[in-house]
Parts: structure tokens; C-alpha cells; sequence
């Protein structure tokens, strides 16, 4: 797998298109955002103060265990892995994303725990350890029976159905940084320079000179 893999699972359609947006939505970088006070929030440029102290509760709590985060990390690393071009997934701090997805949706909660938790077990089935335990060619050889939806057994569905979730998450994450729009080679919007009609064109219509 490689981080256009991962691109193509998303544009197919494994991420739905509202989480998309509500990941593109300014609210500032959650990545990064830090716990700001409500009394601080009106400085917040472009945010209105409920939504500045919305996301100052959320990146208070906590939802998940250091082990399910350091699965979260290990998984979109190997989603996205770092190359010559860019970072990986955890250099975007796409687990930091992912932990305040869950809070901000809940819906996702139970599905990304859920399928963190039958990894943990599909691993000790196989080679008695965690899946943060394995070695990196065991870990690969775990993903590899769920990272393809067409290829995989049916005994293993519902590692798939949690994988093409999380697939989607570490996607939505990294390329919603500045990291990953670089990565894509994005350059949106850029200032145009006129140089006046084209001397051909003038020429056509007779107006040399005017």
C-alpha cells in the first residue's frame, strides 16, 4: 500500500462525503488547536466564541487509551507511510485528528474501538502479542488479510469493514493538513498577470495601434 492507495480509497467513496466536509470545515487546524478560553475565544479570527469553546471541551477529554492511540498511530503509518516526497500520517499528527473525530462525531466511537479491539485479537490469535507488539512483518501480514476488500476471507469482514473506516480517517486527515495538500501537489487559486490581447487577435480584428 502507499499514500495514493489510500487517496483512491477515499475519492471511491470509503469515507462518506459528511465527514468529509465536516473535516473541511474552518474551524482551524484541530490537529493543533489548543485549549483556548471562552473569555479568549472572540479573538479566534473567522470562529464564532461557542464553536472556539465547543472545541476547547472537546480537546479537554479523552477517549482513547494510550495502546488504542499507539494502534491508531502504527495503522495510519503504514496507510501513509513517509517517503522521499512528504511525511507520514503521524507527522501530520493525523491520531491527534482521528482522537478529536471521535469526540466531535461520536457515531464513530464505537467502530474504530470496536475494530481496534479485534485487531488486538486477531494478533494474539496469530502470534500470541499485540498488534503494537509484533514485529513490522507480522503487523504488515495482519493488515495485509483487511486492506483488501476484494481479496480478503469472509472470516475476516469485520476487520475490513473497520479498516476501510480507518483508512478513511488517516486520509481525510492527512490530506486536509498542509502537509498533505503539498503531497497532492494542490496549488489552488493563484494571481494571473494580463499582458493585454494577444497580438494575433488584435491583428485579426484591425486594431494595431488603437
Amino acid at each position: 500500500m502507499n499514500r495514493r492507495e489510500s487517496l483512491k480509497a477515499l475519492t471511491l467513496g470509503s469515507l462518506s462525503a459528511g465527514l468529509l466536509l465536516e473535516a473541511c470545515a474552518p474551524k482551524g487546524d484541530v490537529h493543533d488547536t489548543p485549549a483556548v478560553s471562552a473569555d479568549a475565544a472572540v479573538a479566534v479570527p473567522g470562529r464564532e466564541p461557542f464553536e472556539v469553546e465547543r472545541d476547547r471541551q472537546l480537546n479537554a477529554k479523552t477517549f482513547f487509551s494510550p495502546d488504542e492511540l499507539q494502534c491508531i498511530t502504527l495503522l495510519g503509518d503504514i496507510i501513509i507511510p513517509r517517503d522521499a516526497h512528504s511525511g507520514n500520517a503521524s507527522d501530520a499528527k493525523v491520531p491527534a485528528f482521528i482522537e478529536f473525530i471521535v469526540k466531535d462525531m461520536p457515531e464513530h466511537q464505537v467502530p474504530i474501538r470496536g475494530g481496534l479491539r479485534w485487531l488486538n485479537l486477531r494478533s494474539l490469535k496469530h502470534f500470541n502479542k499485540s498488534f503494537a507488539s509484533v514485529t513490522d512483518t507480522e503487523r504488515i501480514a495482519l493488515v495485509e488479510e483487511i486492506a483488501w476488500p476484494e481479496k480478503s476471507k469472509p472470516e475476516v469482514s469485520q476487520g475490513v469493514s473497520f479498516f476501510n473506516h480507518i483508512r478513511g480517517l488517516v486520509a481525510t486527515g492527512f490530506f486536509t493538513t498542509e502537509m498533505g495538500i503539498k503531497d497532492l501537489g494542490y496549488v489552488g487559486n493563484k494571481p494571473n498577470v494580463w499582458l493585454g490581447v494577444p497580438p494575433e487577435i488584435v491583428k485579426q480584428y484591425g486594431l494595431e495601434g488603437v
